[in-house]
């Protein structure tokens, strides 16, 4: 138990200034995107980014050359390519799997993988490698949101028709069209959803609603 004297000297003692970044230097670029990349996956737009974070700072704080420590990113950028810690293509077929996975539309992933810097020739070639293994890949993404969201044949509720409207809008807010929604949410059971995935005939929309809605 401290007593008041020894409070007060804690409380007269001088507080630690907060250090500014350190001044950047090409190995320590390197570190630090060592370090980034056991953690994160990303492209190599986004690796500069970073790198250029830290270079931004340390011209701001320490008064370094700004253009020097862009040479140095890039270097660093082109030495972490050339070692195949980033790779472009496999960062954009991963990133694809994984939002397909979660229910997102290509318009959607097509436009996060330009945000990440990804080469608009290398968006194109993976997913048409996605779509070549796993067809229509946009259909299954709505299928997954559907069934994380509880939507249409997914929802667990007696009465789906008071959630019908409700549903649709989830699906479009999401970014898919209104017909994939209205078939997503119209269908009477995830097999059928299912069936019309794999194109088995006979699918088509399955009316578990009333033609008029």
């Amino acid at each position: 138990m401290t007593d008041e004297s020894e409070d007060l000297d804690e409380e007269a003692r001088p507080r630690r200034k907060r250090r500014g970044p350190a001044k950047v230097s090409l190995k320590k670029l390197e570190n630090a995107a060592l370090h980034y990349l056991q953690r994160f996956s990303t492209s190599s737009e986004g690796l500069r980014r970073v790198l250029m974070r830290r270079v931004w700072r340390s011209a701001h704080h320490n008064g370094t050359d700004a253009d020097e420590g862009a040479k140095w990113a890039n270097e660093v950028v082109a030495k972490m390519q050339a070692c195949g810690f980033v790779n472009d293509r496999l960062f954009a077929e991963g990133r694809v799997r994984s939002l397909l996975a979660r229910g997102k539309p290509l318009r959607g992933i097509r436009l996060q993988l330009h945000k990440k810097g990804v080469g608009q020739e290398i968006i194109d070639e993976v997913f048409s490698l996605v779509e070549e293994e796993d067809g229509d890949v946009d259909f299954a993404a709505a299928m997954a949101l559907a069934k994380r969201r509880r939507l249409g044949p997914y929802s667990t509720r007696l009465n789906r028709l008071e959630r019908r409207e409700k549903d649709m809008a989830a699906m479009a807010r999401a970014g898919f069209d209104f017909e994939t929604a209205r078939c997503i949410i119209d269908a009477e059971t995830p097999n059928d959803l299912e069936s019309i995935k794999n194109g088995e005939e006979n699918s088509g929309m399955l009316g578990y609603f009333p033609d008029d809605l």
